[in-house]
């Protein structure tokens, strides 16, 4: 397992003060269930970073990180979906509900194609939802151009999350050491984008 360096802690620390601020003050102008959801994702992201900086890498070993990291694009595509599809609400908050029952199932009872088939399933309905919903939003004048940076920092969340679920099969698209350096950085990247997007 590679040793987390000075500056993965300082990127993972700017990291976490980032999604600090948007807890605090950086989510205006939404409905109270998107704002639950979108504080829910970005406190789950500030404690992710919070234990990589205590614990190292080897917390990705855990399969709480795993369910944990699920629930962020769960939060946040359900906040999405629920402020600008409000007749898709019910139907995906249920199905954020399945999906997650089923991720905690598959990963703390399970292991093999199961487990990895339900993990990108549910990662990649989110992660779409993420990516393109602000992209469309943005250009077709229902939001501020500059809320594209979503979709942005939806796009960075799906490549980590790629990164990590084939590195977790034994089939890593890059080296563990490659994806491990990384990391800190595409989370920092990440929530810069998000800061820019909603604020």
């Amino acid at each position: 397992m590679k040793k987390m360096t000075i500056l993965d802690r300082i990127l993972l620390l700017i990291t976490g003060l980032l999604a600090a601020y948007l807890i605090i003050a950086g989510i205006d102008g939404f409905s109270t269930v998107p704002i639950i959801a979108f504080t829910i994702a970005f406190g789950i992201l500030l404690v992710a970073g919070l234990l990589l900086i205590i614990l190292g890498f080897s917390v990705l070993e855990s399969p709480i990180v795993v369910i944990l990291s699920t629930i962020i694009p769960l939060s946040l595509s359900l906040g999405l979906v629920w402020e600008y599809f409000p007749a898709w609400k019910i139907g995906y908050l249920v199905f954020a509900l399945v999906g997650l029952t089923a991720v905690i199932i598959t990963r703390t009872s399970t292991k093999g194609k199961g487990a990895v088939i339900t993990l990108a399933t549910v990662h990649g309905v989110a992660g779409v939802l993420i990516t393109f919903v602000p992209f469309i939003l943005s250009i077709n004048g229902t939001t501020s151009g500059r809320f594209a940076f979503v979709g942005v920092g939806g796009a960075l969340i799906g490549i980590g999350g790629l990164l990590l679920a084939f590195l977790k099969t034994g089939k890593p698209i890059l080296s563990k050491e490659r994806i491990l350096s990384v990391l800190p950085a595409l989370l920092l990247l990440m929530t810069l984008a998000y800061v820019i997007g909603f604020g």
